[in-house]
């Protein structure tokens, strides 16, 4: 079936039987996404909730990869909102992923208390001065927080899991102190870690989270993910969460 794409998408093939529809000069997901649809951990029979899901990539991937019961985006911009329910459709996931278009700050008004086992997200790495702010302002939500804070979404993350619902997240290292005080400050107590390295012999430019909510004190930190082989040539390791063991 070929979709009736807008002026300025294009279709990118998700190399897993799915395909998304993305703006080609808005936000696109990257290896960010696919590594938290990797390291998020869904069971039968959940009901997961993708906060922040821009053009619905975190639901299909992991529609694709777990055997959760159903899976939800929820996204601020009406743009991405409209281009992620055009995937879900082309994909023929109606009856999994649903995509709503809302705050991330009233999830809570929109789903009810305590209405989804994990939560997922993918939030804005900036603050303030970090980094350069891109001209676009779609561009510039995805990746600053000019709409919601990451206080926000642990906020209302803790509020729509059920008791132990877990939450899953990728972020930036340089601000894993106030991640970490954030999260238990909301009852989403840190269980699993994981630094993400670019190449083995540099520093780490992303960090994978495990919380649980009412979850006892206790964290395990996992081996270092490392994205490179050599400069265009990923790990095994990064290969097979793409899917591609070769």
């Amino acid at each position: 079936m070929s979709p009736e794409l807008k002026q300025g998408e294009h279709l990118d093939d998700l190399q897993n039987g799915f395909f998304i529809i993305q703006g080609q000069k808005s936000f696109r997901y990257g290896i960010d996404a696919v590594l938290l649809s990797g390291y998020a951990k869904v069971k039968p029979g959940e009901k997961v909730l993708d906060l922040g899901t821009g053009t619905g990539i975190l639901p299909i991937l992991l529609a694709a990869k777990t055997p959760g019961r159903s899976f939800t985006g929820l996204e601020i911009q009406k743009e991405s909102a409209d281009m992620a329910r055009r995937s879900v459709a082309l994909n023929h996931l109606n009856d999994r992923i649903s995509i709503v278009q809302g705050d991330i700050r009233e999830a809570v008004s929109i789903f009810g208390a305590a209405s989804f086992d994990v939560a997922v997200s993918n939030p804005p790495y900036m603050i303030g001065r970090h980094g350069l702010t891109n001209p676009d302002p779609a561009v510039a939500i995805a990746r600053h927080e000019i709409l919601c804070s990451f206080r926000d979404v642990a906020e209302q993350t803790s509020r729509i899991l059920t008791d132990r619902g877990r939450f899953y997240l990728i972020h930036r290292p340089f601000r894993l102190a106030e991640i970490m005080c954030t999260l238990k400050e909301y009852r989403l107590e840190p269980k699993r870690m994981r630094l993400v390295y670019p190449f083995a012999d540099k520093e780490p430019n992303m960090v994978l989270l495990e919380a649980c909510k009412n979850g006892n004190p206790r964290i395990r930190v996992e081996k270092p993910l490392i994205v490179y082989e050599r400069p265009g040539v990923y790990t095994r390791e990064i290969r097979e969460i793409y899917g591609d063991g070769r």
